[in-house]
């Protein structure tokens, strides 16, 4: 474990002096070396975690077809970065100034939009619900029903997608197909946090 000092004020609280970054190499199962890096202030107890691959940054979309059980258990390391969308059913998740980089698998980033879901239909749970809101309700339910469902038998297959224009995440999939991103892409994705983006070069340069 390295530790350095960030000659930055806090994104979150602006507080000089306060921020660290803590640098650990480790082997990610399935996926080999990575660096992990987190960023913490002492101020305000802020913290955001991302994760470099040994071979570097690979901007673009990965895209798997979830059309098989098996496939729920695909590795997956998602960057603060990275943008997470299921075109079929109109689901994103956007990177924001708290995003922070996780190491799951395709089962544990379909349960993170489940719980998504569950959260929005409490907030529906109104007994002066209007039609509008009624309509709005089935449709959570349906997309709840086919994220539950993803990979089985006689299922509606949809796409999980990566776009990440940092290039640190991965699906780890022989069936995973990856594409550069389009110039409206690039110019729209948000990137989240700025801050824990460093080169491999800059790491080993600081180590």
């Amino acid at each position: 474990m390295f530790e350095q000092d960030i000659e930055l004020p806090c994104p979150m609280c602006a507080v000089q002096g306060q921020f660290k970054m803590l640098t650990h190499i480790d082997d990610i199962p399935y996926f080999g070396e990575h660096t992990q890096l987190t960023l913490i202030c002492n101020a305000c107890g802020w913290r955001q975690t991302d994760f470099i691959p040994p071979e570097g940054k690979n901007p673009g979309c990965l895209s798997l077809l979830i059309d098989a059980k098996g496939k729920l258990n695909a590795r997956v390391v998602r960057s603060s970065s990275c943008t997470i969308q299921i075109p079929e059913l109109d689901l994103a998740v956007n990177p924001g100034s708290n995003s922070t980089g996780y190491v799951s698998n395709v089962e544990g980033v379909l349960q993170r939009f489940i719980d998504v879901i569950d959260l929005v239909s409490k907030d529906l749970l109104d007994p002066s619900a209007n039609e509008q809101q009624d309509e709005s309700m089935q449709q959570l339910v349906e997309m709840k029903e086919r994220l539950l469902r993803a990979g089985e038998e006689n299922s509606v297959p949809f796409t999980l997608e990566f776009l990440d224009p940092h290039g640190l995440s991965t699906i780890l999939h022989p069936e995973v197909e990856h594409r550069e991103l389009t110039d409206g892409e690039l110019q729209s994705l948000p990137v989240g946090p700025d801050p824990a983006v460093f080169s491999n070069q800059e790491l080993n340069h600081d180590e």
